[in-house]
């Protein structure tokens, strides 16, 4: 099959859905989990979903033909890039390290620290067109990028099925929708801890087990901020009565033990200028979280057992530097966050426990994969 015969094939399959009317999706999920929210001016679609991938991994929507979304969100990493801090496309280190997409549809607010941004097609154009600090760098260039999708013909024919009643669907806007969709189509629901709750009682390790009890114990605390099906707190769902949104200081810092945090990463304070807000940043879901060291919104701890060593103490005392000061003494501090005892045996069976949150399908399903790869 040539380069053409190939993307009428893709073409083709995406009209099929489209004229049968297939203009809605259905998300791959347990039967017993709530469905995403979806916004109602941008329906999901396979076509659209499939679109999406498309420009998720193309890197010529960087300034300069060198990053992809995909490049700082690797799936075999389960959409993170194994960087403490994230570099856009011109080399510029970012101040915060890239978050998984895995199960961001059911994030109610999205990044580290903006207790506003709860739309994916919103949170798209930062990496795109944001110039503090550049990412994709595309900024003033929006007439190059819409020239691209003008021109491949690949895009030529998916656009037009994706925004089938649009006059004219190559624009930005379709752009971030196409995105978005095919970004909350990411979900990550067979891990062996998921095998164990259907009734797979093989499926967790004795070990895993034990350290399940550990992790929803009110002795370590860990579930209050990364619990319920998603691990995290800040979640949302169609079935959902109340949003939950949860921001916390963990005690990672505490600069001169006056309760900063370092001026790039004080976390909501960024935004709010409310002290009580220093410090304070989005718990992440912990889903593969074997996979996306390293830890922390700035990568400042390389491993599990780093962050297992960091609630364990209440914090971090940071006892040289100019980050000098002790994290476990921050009065910005949650109160989820407190010291506590750890054997060597409950340690090793809590990590198994968080080891047991890996989908391996997630990281390898063709459907999230790089199509410029097959080419």
């Amino acid at each position: 099959m040539n380069h053409r015969q190939g993307i009428a094939a893709t073409v083709a399959a995406v009209l099929v859905l489209a004229s049968c009317g297939k203009q809605d999706y259905e998300w791959p999920l347990p039967t017993d989990l709530p469905r995403p929210v979806v916004p109602a001016d941008n329906p999901m679609s396979e076509t659209k979903v499939e679109l999406g991938r498309w420009l998720f991994h193309d890197r010529r929507l960087s300034v300069n033909g060198s990053q992809s979304c995909a490049s700082c969100h690797l799936q075999a990493l389960a959409f993170t890039d194994g960087r403490a801090r994230a570099i856009g496309a011109t080399g510029e280190l970012h101040p915060r390290g890239s978050m998984s997409l895995v199960n961001v549809a059911f994030a109610s607010r999205l990044t580290w620290a903006n207790h506003l941004l709860d739309r994916l097609e919103d949170q798209a154009l930062t990496p795109l067109f944001g110039e503090v600090p550049v990412e994709m760098g595309m900024a003033g260039k929006d007439a190059d990028l819409v020239a691209i999708l003008r021109t491949d013909a690949r895009y030529r024919e998916l656009f037009p099925a994706a925004f089938r009643e649009d006059t004219d669907p190559y624009s930005i806007l379709n752009t971030v929708r196409a995105l978005a969709s095919f970004v909350r189509s990411i979900v990550s629901f067979d891990s062996p801890y998921d095998r164990y709750l259907a009734g797979d009682t093989q499926a967790l390790s004795p070990s895993a087990v034990r350290g399940m009890g550990l992790f929803f114990s009110e002795r370590l605390e860990c579930f209050h901020c990364h619990g319920g099906f998603n691990f995290t707190d800040s979640s949302t769902h169609v079935s959902a009565v109340v949003e939950s949104v949860g921001f916390h200081n963990n005690g990672l810092y505490n600069i001169d033990n006056s309760g900063r945090y370092p001026e790039d990463n004080t976390g909501l304070f960024d935004l709010t200028g409310i002290h009580h807000d220093m410090g304070r940043f989005r718990a992440p879901t912990l889903r593969n979280i074997a996979l996306t060291a390293p830890y922390m919104h700035d990568g400042s701890l390389a491993t599990l057992d780093d962050v297992i060593d960091h609630y364990q103490r209440g914090g971090r005392n940071v006892d040289s530097g100019p980050y000098r000061g002790d994290g476990r003494r921050n009065p910005y501090k949650s109160v989820f966050v407190r010291e506590f005892e750890l054997s060597d045996e409950e340690r090793r069976d809590l990590t198994a426990f968080l080891e047991a949150l890996t989908d391996e399908s997630v990281l390898d399903n063709p459907a999230f994969s790089d199509p410029f790869a097959s080419k």
